[in-house]
């Protein structure tokens, strides 16, 4: 290949030598670029600036990194605007901007963040090398090096912001965002702003969520990160597994919950340190060591702090401005809240779906009331549990007060089917009556979802005692829907003036108490947030729940590689 020079002349006057095989053709820059003074600086960093953008541009990382830009193509719009000049250092001092950048660095996970993912130990590097070059052994005088580092620092800037507002997990279909993609100007403005204030917290002001969970997680990540510990414990395996009973023996005298594990402990001591182990994590407290204990077994600091950040990019998926009434409920921590105004005005435990029935993540509106409903079994556990049941036992139906229903709405006796010719599916309803007895027990709260799950009372009332509650087909069972049901009703009608129940709480009460079946409209519809977070600070504590579906593990694996 001929390499062709070209000289241009800048405005004061300084050659500025631009092979065309290194600018226009990709080429790998020179590595060193010494100047004899400060004044030459900044031009020599200006033109490896620019040769080092033209490398990016066709590798997506510059030389002799692995690392790769988050957005080469919003860097070079960003140097374009500056004719290339740099931004963060000049005559071989670094600008107040750029010492707050490394020390919001150097805190980055209080925010949730890995200071790697923002090229901190490539930065740091050069930082030192710099500061400590006081002989002038080349590093301070290096334009190249200046060039590296400001093209860094810049990178780490615009990434920092598209993670403080957007986070790194993608968005999907519940997500109530609407910016899911921020403009090059938006990233352009702040970085415009920083650098005529040579104010970071200006850029970066605003970015975050409002959301009260997000900013009292938040708050707790310094004290978690200073009484964290790197320790890496004995793995368990699974108690189907060899070698199971040992490596639980070590990973509790490991914890601090045996005293000793030079001889083999009886089942009773186990027992014990278990229930210990299992109260001091907030699951069931049984002494038994299922595959949930095992999971928070094998979970350490380091995952407690990647479940943090995961947690603090799925609020950045909730909506800027909650609604003034709404309801939350999340599965891993098995509680739904009645929000309204900075008040929680119903706290009730819940049961969520089984891993295999999970229940999904939605956003809707609560629309209406069912007192004493009936169920439709969905297609999907007609066909799992429903027809082999009755393949064995047409009996089965009328055993659980299921009736079967014909496409004319009449009821069709099991016995006269002939089941064995059905394998997925059945040309019938299967319908729960009213009652007692009915899975959805007394009351139903509807809300559109493409699911068909709903929040509603149960008639196993009893399993809200576990700790360890996903035993469900996929709906949300509520533990204190009565206190839900005459929230939602006092706020929609209102009481009568002589201070006496609302015509419609009375005939509530009355549909109750006759066991009867009625629909109520919701006047104003109640917005439903069903989420997913693994941890939270709540009840002045940072608490970490299981990861019963693998949400966060599957979240990490794609998202947090390394991490």
């Amino acid at each position: 290949m001929r390499r062709v020079g070209l000289l241009i002349k800048n405005a004061s006057g300084i050659g500025l030598l631009c092979l065309m095989a290194a600018c226009g053709n990709g080429d790998k820059p020179a590595t060193r670029d010494l100047v004899q003074s400060p004044d030459e600086l900044d031009p020599k960093t200006t033109e490896n600036i620019r040769q080092l953008l033209d490398y990016a541009g066709t590798h997506k990382q510059l030389p002799d990194d692995s690392a790769l830009l988050f957005d080469n193509a919003l860097l070079s719009k960003a140097y374009q605007e500056r004719e290339y000049k740099p931004i963060w250092g000049s005559r071989e001092e670094w600008q107040p901007l750029a010492d707050s950048l490394f020390g919001f660095l150097q805190t980055a996970k209080w925010y949730g963040l890995f200071p790697e993912d923002y090229h901190f130990p490539r930065l740091s590097s050069i930082r030192q090398r710099i500061l400590a070059d006081s002989a002038r052994k080349g590093d301070r005088t290096d334009a190249v090096l200046w060039a590296r580092a400001d093209i860094m620092l810049t990178d780490a800037f615009v990434h920092i912001i598209k993670d403080l507002k957007l986070g790194r997990l993608p968005l999907d279909s519940i997500s109530a965002r609407k910016d899911s993609v921020l403009p090059a100007d938006f990233y352009l403005q702040r970085l415009s702003a920083a650098r005529g204030k040579q104010s970071l917290a200006l850029a970066f002001y605003g970015l975050e969520p409002r959301h009260e969970g997000y900013r009292r997680l938040k708050a707790a990540i310094p004290a978690f990160l200073e009484n964290a510990s790197d320790r890496v414990y004995t793995r368990v395996p699974s108690p189907k597994d060899p070698g199971f009973k040992q490596a639980l023996q070590t990973r509790l005298y490991e914890g601090g919950y045996l005293d000793q594990d030079s001889i083999t402990a009886d089942s009773a001591t186990l027992v014990k340190a278990v229930k210990k182990f299992q109260e001091e994590h907030n699951i069931a407290v049984d002494g038994r060591v299922g595959e949930g204990t095992v999971r928070i077994l094998n979970t350490n600091d380091k995952d407690r702090f990647v479940n943090i950040a995961i947690t603090l990019d799925r609020y950045k998926h909730l909506p800027d401005s909650m609604p003034g009434r709404y309801v939350w409920v999340n599965i891993p921590g098995y509680y739904m809240l009645l929000h309204q105004g900075d008040s929680i005005n119903v706290e009730s435990k819940i049961i969520c779906g089984k891993p295999a029935t999970r229940t999904p993540l939605l956003t809707s509106a609560i629309s209406e009331l069912i007192t004493y409903p009936q169920w439709t079994v969905p297609t999907s556990i007609i066909a799992k549990e429903i027809l082999p049941a009755v393949k064995r036992d047409p009996g089965y139906l009328a055993k659980k007060g299921f009736s079967l229903i014909n496409g004319k709405g009449d009821e069709v006796d099991p016995f006269t089917v002939e089941w064995s010719k059905y394998s997925k599916g059945i040309p019938y309803k299967v319908v729960q009556g009213s009652g007692d007895a009915n899975a959805l027990g007394i009351l139903k709260f509807n809300f559109p979802n493409k699911y068909a799950v709903y929040l509603h009372d149960t008639n196993q009332r009893y399993l809200f005692a576990q700790a360890m509650r996903s035993l469900s087909h996929g709906c949300v069972r509520v533990q204190s829907w009565e206190k839900l049901a005459y929230s939602i009703i006092r706020y929609d009608y209102k009481s009568r003036e002589d201070g006496k129940p609302s015509a419609v709480e009375d005939s509530l009460n009355s549909w109750l108490k006759r066991k009867e079946k009625h629909h109520i409209t919701v006047k104003n519809r109640l917005p439903v947030f069903i989420r997913y977070f693994t941890c939270e600070w709540r009840n002045n504590r940072l608490l970490f729940y299981d990861d019963i579906y693998g949400e966060d593990r599957l979240a990490r694996r794609q998202y947090f590689a390394g991490k």
